[in-house]
């Protein structure tokens, strides 16, 4: 698979981590930049250990959030 920009500075390759998106340029997740923000690290944290910037870390919570906007989820009663 050739790599594919699926949102800015967020991409995917079936090569890097099993076809998960991650930071352009990167082997980063996207989840793991989320996870260790809510785990409460604070940006600068997160940027220094995993070699991200800011701006990569705003786009990861971008596309979490986008993808959360088009979460259906049905009660089943």
């Amino acid at each position: 698979m050739t790599r594919v920009t699926i949102a800015p500075r967020i991409v995917v390759d079936s090569d890097i981590r099993f076809g998960k998106p991650v930071i352009e340029g990167t082997r980063v997740p996207v989840h793991l930049l989320v996870g260790q923000l809510a785990g409460g690290l604070s940006f600068d944290e997160v940027a220094a250990e995993y070699g991200v910037t800011v701006e990569d870390i705003l786009a990861a919570l971008s596309y979490a959030a986008s993808i959360l906007a088009d979460e259906e989820i049905r009660a089943i009663p």
